[in-house]
């Protein structure tokens, strides 16, 4: 197969009973879907090692531009960065959004913190069964607006998706397959090293303790 398919965008607006019980209401949704050759352990890596100073493998301007206009009008913006390079742990600050579901290797889920007319979410999922043995990965933002404001906010933007969140889909598959392999992660550690200690692994014993990034 080669190394990736194109992604497969939808824009639309969900009403009434499909909505998911954690959002409510009304919802738009961008989903985007991509093929990739890379095997799941890397497309999760990529996925799990998101933002920060790794940024968001698309059109870092306009990440930058929203994270000055967020703490313009007294967002958290951009600054807070990740508390780990590498892993994220359900409640973890990400930038301006923050780890509301974590499932390791299949899906992450962040809900926005920066201020909007409305509430945002950002999912990745990670499928091992793709076609022809690849794995695909799925992305989906989903927008729940709060009144006219919130309507208006979504087309205001609409015009950027292809930008922001198709080069997203497009750079995260594409860093996996220029990854290394995935050789001393916690949830893929060789027979070799399984029961070592964490810092062995270069990896946190556990959960991290409350810091600044809250």
């Amino acid at each position: 197969m080669s190394p990736a398919a194109a992604p497969s965008p939808k824009t639309c607006l969900v009403t009434g009973a499909t909505d998911p019980d954690w959002a409510g209401g009304s919802l738009y949704v961008d989903e985007r879907t991509r093929t990739t050759a890379a095997p799941p352990e890397q497309v999760w890596r990529v996925v799990e090692g998101i933002g920060g100073s790794r940024g968001w493998y698309s059109f870092p301007l306009a990440w930058e531009v929203r994270g000055g206009l967020d703490r313009l009008v007294g967002g958290v913006g951009l600054r807070r960065g990740r508390r780990d390079p590498d892993r994220l742990f359900v409640g973890d600050a990400l930038d301006f959004w923050r780890v509301e579901e974590r499932e390791t290797g299949r899906l992450l889920r962040l809900r926005a913190e920066m201020r909007l007319p409305g509430l945002a979410w950002l999912e990745f999922h990670v499928e091992h069964d793709g076609p022809d043995g690849g794995t695909v990965l799925r992305q989906r933002a989903t927008f729940a607006p709060r009144g006219l404001a919130g309507h208006l906010y979504w087309w205001a933007i609409a015009a950027f998706h292809g930008i922001v969140f198709g080069g997203m889909v497009r750079g995260i598959t594409q860093a996996a397959m220029t990854s290394r392999p995935s050789g001393t992660h916690r949830d893929h550690v060789p027979p070799a090293l399984r029961g070592a200690p964490p810092a062995l692994l270069g990896e946190p014993s556990g959960p991290p303790s409350s810091g600044p990034f809250t």
